[in-house]
């Protein structure tokens, strides 16, 4: 006969961890440390010769490194539920800054887009404020509707919003953020518990309008065509690919060593922030780029095993966000350098020349770690291996069982004997 022993009571109070996540940390610390030195190597000449200094662009990233370490532990020692209810202050931020880049003497123009705001100190790129911003809003929404989030009504909320932000940053105009955003959009919804349906109801009217988009706008339509064969056109459309192509090609497989790339003597425009990763192939070659693949690997995975153990729905969600964000951006930048998807701009986490991302994503990376902090001691017996229990002696089933009823003490939940 079995026999219920009851380990904790049903209104145990679980106490919070308390702990950071000293891994996730470290390798933001060290991707950060390492973009400010490629770059230096990928901006040295052009910072030179363009605005007299070749520390020009190494002085930018540290602007944004100081104030993003600043705000990864302010963010780190607040309570993340605190974004919660001020969801719609962050959203409202967001959205009014995306509309501020539109007017004239505060929103910078460059190569023909406005996606800049100008600050006595640095510019903010306002769509690197508006991803976090959607982030913490569809978070909060979906945490809290959890019913609601499998009806199509339900999404529509998030629909709209990202709808909003996403014609906002396409007015700018910027594609490929607004790639990235559509894409962040779907995933929330995904992981929120949208139906596959209504899911493939937003896809394909997204996939109609991207098209539309791509053959409206020569400039896009014409790189779509430099993607399929950047040799078509090599001196335009095609040209920054086939030097991209250059740098990867030249590095190998241990690259040319550091400092040493010849693309980034202006053969290779924007080598300091879009391109970088092609910098990066050249002078380390292909275990340069797969140790950085790596870490950002190790980045998400930190992040999603945060998620799985977060206290509540809103502060898993939130951190699912924050990895999507980052798998979706870093995806998009080396399948672009790589020649795998057509030429678009979009920077590369941590490593990428912008003071304005540096600053957000390491602000995201104090978010995970607020919930890692408030997490409870138990969520961690998620990513412990269960003890294996012999049956052939006695002694060893005892062991066992006794292993089991200790682990489900940790996890405050009651076991039948």
């Amino acid at each position: 006969m079995k026999r219920r022993i009851k380990i904790f009571s049903a209104d145990a109070e679980v106490k919070p961890s308390d702990k950071s996540d000293i891994p996730l940390i470290v390798v933001t610390f060290v991707l950060v440390a390492f973009g400010v030195l490629m770059v230096y190597s990928a901006g040295s000449y052009t910072g030179k010769r363009l605005y007299g200094s070749e520390f020009y662009f190494v002085y930018k990233q540290l602007v944004g490194v100081v104030l993003g370490a600043a705000a990864m532990f302010v963010m780190s020692r607040i309570d993340y539920r605190v974004l919660h209810k001020l969801r719609y202050v962050i959203l409202g931020i967001s959205i009014v800054l995306l509309a501020i880049v539109f007017i004239p003497g505060v929103g910078i123009t460059n190569y023909g887009a406005r996606r800049w705001i100008n600050t006595p100190f640095f510019t903010i790129q306002a769509s690197e404020v508006s991803k976090f911003g959607f982030i913490v809003f569809a978070a909060a929404y979906i945490g809290s509707r959890e019913g609601k989030i499998t009806t199509f009504r339900g999404i529509l909320p998030v629909v709209g919003v990202g709808g909003v932000i996403c014609l906002l940053i396409i007015l700018e105009p910027n594609m490929s953020v607004t790639i990235c955003m559509a894409a962040l959009m779907i995933v929330m919804l995904f992981l929120g518990g949208a139906k596959i349906r209504h899911i493939v109801m937003l896809v394909v009217p997204l996939i109609a309008a991207a098209v539309v988009l791509v053959l409206v706008e020569p400039y896009r339509f014409a790189r779509l065509m430099a993607f399929i064969d950047p040799w078509e056109s090599p001196l335009e459309e095609g040209y920054q690919l086939i030097q991209s192509y250059y740098g990867l090609g030249a590095g190998g497989f241990f690259g040319v060593g550091l400092f040493n790339s010849r693309q980034k003597y202006l053969f290779l425009p924007f080598a300091e922030s879009d391109f970088i990763f092609s910098v990066i192939g050249e002078e380390l070659g292909l275990f340069g780029c797969l140790a950085v693949m790596g870490a950002y690997v190790f980045m998400i995975r930190r992040a999603l095993r945060i998620a799985l153990g977060a206290p509540d729905r809103f502060g898993s969600l939130l951190c699912s966000g924050i990895a999507a964000i980052i798998a979706i951006q870093v995806s998009v930048n080396i399948a672009v350098v790589t020649g795998s998807i057509p030429p678009t701009g979009l920077p590369l986490p941590f490593i990428s020349s912008g003071s304005s991302g540096i600053i957000v994503f390491m602000m995201s990376i104090g978010a995970l770690n607020s919930v890692k902090r408030r997490s409870p001691k138990s969520s961690e017996l998620l990513f412990v291996k269960a003890p294996r229990i012999k049956r052939k002696k006695q002694k060893d089933k005892a062991e066992g069982l006794r292993a089991l009823v200790a682990a489900t003490a940790r996890l405050g939940k009651p076991t039948a004997v």
